[in-house]
């Protein structure tokens, strides 16, 4: 039953979803690239803090 329902949602998706504009697409890409940037950088600073506590 479970199977069959899941079907059934992902028909009505769909019949909802839509392919992204250009600008939508472009949008979504540099928030993403941001947001990997972010962690990243984050991620970096980390690293050299434990590092420079490492060699105390």
């Amino acid at each position: 039953m479970k199977l069959i329902e899941f079907l059934k949602s992902v028909k009505t998706l769909m019949k909802v979803a839509k392919k992204p504009s250009r600008e939508e697409f472009t949008v979504i890409l540099k928030i993403t690239f941001l947001g990997i940037l972010v962690l990243g950088a984050i991620a970096f600073i980390v690293r050299f803090v434990a590092l420079a506590l490492q060699s105390i």
